[in-house]
């Protein structure tokens, strides 16, 4: 019997390879024919043509800031140092005798003069000392008259006679120290000044070189300054000075730089300098704590920018300036600075706007919108007073 061949398997196998081709054409948006059909790529371009064009990201908002001018103004370079004040002359009084306080005459916060009395110790005892010792002195002075006498006649030796010489001007000083000790129970005030402190009480018994009072000069007070060894060929003598102090609000005292020491400590790289200050009417007290800033030299128009608009967190030293309603970063070269300006030397011309709030905001190129500012403390004054950049 004669059979048909079987049928080659190549028409299946290229049955399975377009069934396979015409679903790949299917993914990528094309019939197995060819024919065009839109994927999801194409279908969003569509979209976005039939709004209008691609997608774009919505403008973002011009950043609120403040801004000043850069201007031309005196400034002043200064070491800015603290220090407690002193009083320029100050003296425990002591007791130089002994003895009951019969007397008080003055109090804590009275002004006293040099040589016033301000306190009595019990002066009997002292009395009777001066009294017995100048009767001994009278007694000795009569015996070495009549030895006088006797000495011209020859009627007594010679060492006799000046024994009882010296016996006298020893008694005499014995009756003058006794009239000291009496002059003691007078407590009297070494300096001139104010009361500081009382420290007795009427009835003590007073021993020799107790402390009774302290008194202080206030009407000239000083502060030593503790300036690094690097400052020490700014300061001068005779350099204005000017403290301020945070129980005086708002006030500003003037002084001078007194004196420096030709030394500097080792151990804390230091030197010492010391300034004198009038106690502005008593306003000032010995003990407070000063801000204290010397002036060294003087700039008179130089260009400056507030402190404000110096960008902290940068290596370098960089403001933002606004040109046509941008923020454009700009480095700058500082000298001078003081607690509300800093001089610029170079990178902005007098005349630019410089942000001085909202930083935190813009970046380099952000658009800002002006809004009206508060002028930096110190704007309005003639002239202020600076640190010098290390």
């Amino acid at each position: 019997m004669h059979m048909n061949p079987r049928p080659p398997a190549a028409p299946r196998s290229r049955k399975l390879l377009l069934a396979l081709l015409a679903l790949a054409l299917a993914g990528c948006g094309q019939a197995p024919g060819g024919a065009d059909k839109p994927g999801p790529g194409a279908r969003a371009a569509k979209a976005a043509e039939a709004r209008g064009g691609p997608d774009r990201q919505a403008e973002t908002p011009p950043v609120p800031v403040e801004v000043a001018p850069v201007q031309r103004r005196p400034i002043e370079a200064s070491y800015s140092g603290t220090a407690a004040l002193q009083a320029t002359e100050e003296a425990e009084v002591v007791a130089k005798t002994s003895g009951v306080l019969l007397e008080i005459l003055t109090e804590e916060g009275q002004r006293v003069r040099a040589g016033q009395v301000l306190a009595r110790i019990d002066p009997d005892r002292a009395r009777l000392e001066v009294a017995r010792a100048e009767a001994m002195l009278r007694k000795l002075e009569a015996e070495y008259a009549r030895s006088q006498e006797l000495f011209r006649r020859k009627l007594v030796a010679a060492d006799a006679h000046e024994r009882l010489r010296f016996d006298v001007e020893t008694q005499r000083a014995a009756w003058n120290l006794a009239r000291l000790e009496l002059d003691h129970t007078e407590v009297k005030a070494p300096i001139s000044g104010v009361v500081a402190q009382r420290l007795v009480k009427v009835g003590n018994l007073i021993q020799l070189n107790q402390p009774m009072f302290r008194i202080v000069h206030t009407d000239r007070l000083e502060a030593v300054l503790n300036v690094p060894e690097r400052e020490v060929g700014k300061l001068q003598p005779g350099a204005e000075v000017s403290l301020t102090v945070d129980a005086l609000p708002g006030r500003r005292f003037a002084g001078v730089l007194d004196r420096i020491s030709p030394v500097v400590d080792p151990a804390t790289g230091t030197f010492r300098a010391t300034a004198f200050f009038d106690s502005g009417e008593g306003a000032l007290k010995p003990g407070m704590f000063g801000r204290i800033q010397v002036v060294y030299e003087r700039r008179a128009d130089v260009l400056t920018v507030p402190r404000q608009a110096l960008l902290e967190d940068e290596a370098e030293p960089a403001v933002y300036v606004v040109v046509d309603g941008k923020a454009v970063r700009t480095p700058v070269r500082l000298g001078y600075m003081n607690g509300a300006f800093a001089e610029v030397v170079d990178g902005l011309e007098e005349g630019d706007t410089v942000v001085t709030a909202g930083k935190v905001a813009i970046r380099d190129g952000s658009r800002v919108q002006v809004i009206e500012g508060t002028p930096p403390e110190g704007a309005g004054l003639a002239d202020g007073v600076a640190d010098a950049r290390p």
